[in-house]
């Protein structure tokens, strides 16, 4: 059920693939301070949807280091895994509009007959009008439209893509069985009543796709925004594979000004030697939200 609510309502939904490290406590001061500073509330929900991809005992390794870093979250956490009956009654819906479509192409079959988008291959719709003699269903499709999706994103300005050109029909349920990131979320946010969507940049791409859904499920679209993410040596995005180093609770401070920086906040010097609840107190008060810059140094003392 969808949950109307006038007031804020952020979130931070980290997947448990590895430890936090610099670029996941960006994404989580960005939203957690978005929130934090109009009042809001800011939920924790974590995507464990991809169980060969998760590290044991990860998920309560990322709630020990939230709270370690002073981060406060409202009601309890959200799990994915224990919510495979909403997705289902999703795709129901979708079946019942008839805008969703068994697919049983192979991944080499796709790279081989489409052409490239914005995230890799775009979909030929070779399973459109149905699927080919002898194939069965591997994967779950949603048509998209050879029309515009426009929106305004919070930080990055106005966004237009076409859904058909640029992406093509997209996974809602995976060969594997698992449920793809896009309707998950989508349905999770609506039923936390999000809101306000804070993230980083790379996750962009995933907007328009999920808007896509939420007007299908006749859900409310949160209001987007992307901020820049942290890249390493070589201009890759930080994530485990390029050898993120995990948070260090011991050095809570230190890495918060960082992430601040990162997220373009002026900071005086007197903030090295802040306690949590002071840098806190500090960086709510004086939010300045939306700008682009990738780093901003601690200013002399």
């Amino acid at each position: 059920m969808v949950k109307a609510t006038d007031s804020y309502r952020g979130r931070f939904a980290p997947s448990p693939t590895g430890p936090l490290h610099a670029g996941s406590l960006v994404a989580a001061c960005a939203s957690y301070l978005e929130a934090r500073s109009r009042g809001g509330e800011w939920l924790v929900r974590m995507e464990d949807l991809d169980p060969p991809r998760e590290m044991p005992g990860a998920t309560d390794d990322i709630l020990r280091t939230l709270e370690a870093f002073g981060f406060e979250w409202d009601g309890e956490v959200l799990y994915q895994s224990r919510r495979h009956d909403h997705y289902a009654e999703a795709l129901r819906e979708l079946e019942r509009q008839d805008v969703v479509y068994g697919c049983g192409c192979s991944r080499r079959e796709i790279a081989d007959s489409s052409v490239h988008g914005i995230e890799g291959p775009v979909y030929p719709g070779t399973c459109r009008g149905g699927l080919p003699a002898g194939r069965g269903v591997r994967a779950w499709r949603v048509r998209t439209t050879d029309e515009a999706m426009v929106f305004e994103d919070g930080w990055q300005g106005r966004i237009e893509r076409n859904l058909a050109r640029d992406y093509g029909d997209f996974v809602v349920k995976r060969t594997d069985g698992f449920w793809a990131y896009q309707l998950a979320v989508v349905v999770d946010d609506a039923d936390q009543g999000i809101t306000h969507v804070v993230r980083g940049a790379d996750l962009l791409e995933s907007t328009p796709r999920q808007i896509h859904l939420q007007r299908l499920l006749g859900f409310p679209a949160p209001r987007y925004a992307h901020c820049t993410v942290v890249t390493n040596a070589q201009g890759e995005k930080l994530s485990k594979q390029t050898g993120a180093v995990a948070l260090d609770a011991r050095q809570a401070v230190p890495q918060l000004l960082d992430a601040l920086g990162h997220l373009g906040q002026t900071l005086p010097g007197e903030l090295r030697d802040a306690d949590l609840d002071s840098l806190w107190g500090w960086a709510i008060a004086n939010w300045a939200p939306g700008v682009k810059s990738a780093h901003t140094a601690l200013e002399a003392e």
